[in-house]
């Protein structure tokens, strides 16, 4: 009796062992290659859709001619809402929607105007001659 329970004894401590490596030798995982969560992607796709909302907007020909006789090349502004963060693309979008139908032009074109001026003070774009 005293060699069955030594030999139990012996392969159930080797079985315990056996099953704790694998938790602590679990392979990590490569350093190349980053996890991605499900809220980044969410909010890449909220990203992009602002974005889409915000070029919409400024493809109509009303506010094309706006920025044209504000002086803004439309191509420059296609830029800059490219270089928009996420953070400031999703902003802009839901100032957009909030804006009455008829006044939405007047203020996106704000908009426009504000963000180029920040980007041209900051030293990002050179748009306007008279931030130097």
């Amino acid at each position: 009796m005293k060699t069955v329970r030594a030999y139990l004894s012996t392969l159930l401590i080797a079985a315990l062992v056996l099953t704790s490596l694998p938790v602590v030798a679990a392979p990590t995982a490569p350093q190349g290659m980053d996890l991605v969560s499900t809220q980044s992607v969410l909010a890449g796709d909220r990203a992009g859709a602002d974005r889409e909302r915000i070029n919409e907007i400024l493809a109509r020909a009303d506010v094309q001619d706006q920025l044209l006789k504000q002086g803004v090349n439309p191509a420059d502004v296609e830029a800059r809402v490219a270089a928009l963060s996420d953070a400031e693309a999703q902003q802009m979008a839901q100032q957009l929607e909030q804006l009455p139908a008829g006044a939405g032009v007047i203020g996106a074109l704000f908009a426009v105007f504000v963000i180029l001026l920040v980007t041209d003070i900051l030293g990002l774009t050179d748009v306007y001659p008279f931030t130097r």
